[in-house]
């Protein structure tokens, strides 16, 4: 059986949600990232590989930073995030209960923390995670030098009982705080910076990730950003040194092979800082081979 009739039958329809958020972030324009993944042919690419039950659930509404009141005694944003978050949880988990598959278009990567949030509340347990990311993302509000929420959820997803520690994987690291690096040590979490990529192959890198992860669905959140900046250029905080285009799309193809990936999300794309669209058009590749797209 090949993968993609693994996905078939595991989930009978694909959901999607975009998150438009931009308010975890200091640079403006990665709310467009929805838009510029569905531009990108996401649903004609995706019925072109099988996919034949799409239900597109369109955007939740986010507060436009510009009208709302910063709370100088939380992070930045932090309570509206929280409530875009909420109901991002309860689509996430309402999908995963119909027997779906989540995929979630961000908006910058505060987004995670609903839906780990969903994906705790309909599998009575917080899932085996596998985060691809440039940075750590688990910076606490005392720990965080800028403020910034898309740089603490993986902190407030542990807090909450959402992310076990112990089968979450991150991936691609190789700007990591001093803070962060203390609180990954502590927590236990296991981690392969680009140096562990460089050196044992992303092959053997998300085998060791899939065993970390435990039985059961995985969870995959997928930071543009984590890709060299020459591949995806239309990204916030891009740093060089990053996956490269193939590594990526192994990475996918392996984890969509082991017939464990349950839900997806893509964030921090920012249209604003890309070329052609060439971000949103990988990431609809990246998503293909999420569900199961192979060379032959």
């Amino acid at each position: 059986m090949s993968a993609s009739e693994t996905l078939a039958n595991a989930a009978r329809r694909v959901d999607v949600l975009g998150v438009p958020m931009d308010l975890g972030a200091d640079r403006r324009g990665v709310d467009m990232g929805p838009s510029a993944i569905r531009y990108a042919r996401l649903h004609e690419r995706m019925r072109a590989q099988g996919v034949n039950e799409i239900i597109d659930r369109g955007n939740l509404v986010v507060p436009d930073r510009d009208l709302a009141k910063v709370d100088q005694g939380d992070p930045k944003y932090l309570g509206l995030i929280q409530s875009v978050c909420n109901v991002l949880a309860e689509f996430v988990e309402q999908s995963v209960k119909d027997g779906a598959f989540p995929l979630v278009l961000g908006g910058d990567h505060s987004i995670a923390i609903g839906t780990l949030a969903g994906l705790r509340r309909a599998r009575g347990e917080a899932p085996g995670l596998i985060w691809f990311d440039a940075h750590a993302d688990i910076n606490s509000p005392k720990t965080s030098p800028s403020g910034n929420v898309h740089g603490m959820p993986v902190y407030y997803a542990v807090e909450s009982g959402d992310m076990n520690p112990k089968r979450s994987v991150l991936i691609g690291l190789r700007d990591v705080d001093p803070g962060e690096k203390a609180t990954i040590r502590e927590l236990g979490i296991s981690a392969f910076t680009m140096t562990d990529i460089d050196r044992l192959g992303m092959e053997a890198v998300v085998a060791r990730a899939l065993e970390i992860a435990g039985t059961g669905s995985v969870h995959v959140s997928f930071d543009m950003d984590a890709i060299d900046p020459s591949e995806a250029p239309g990204v916030g905080t891009p740093v060089k040194g990053g996956i490269t285009y193939r590594e990526a799309h192994l990475a996918l193809e392996e984890i969509a092979a082991s017939g464990r990936i349950g839900s997806l999300e893509i964030t921090e794309i920012n249209p604003i800082l890309d070329s052609e669209n060439r971000t949103a058009i990988l990431a609809v590749e990246l998503i293909l081979s999420a569900l199961g797209k192979t060379i032959l």
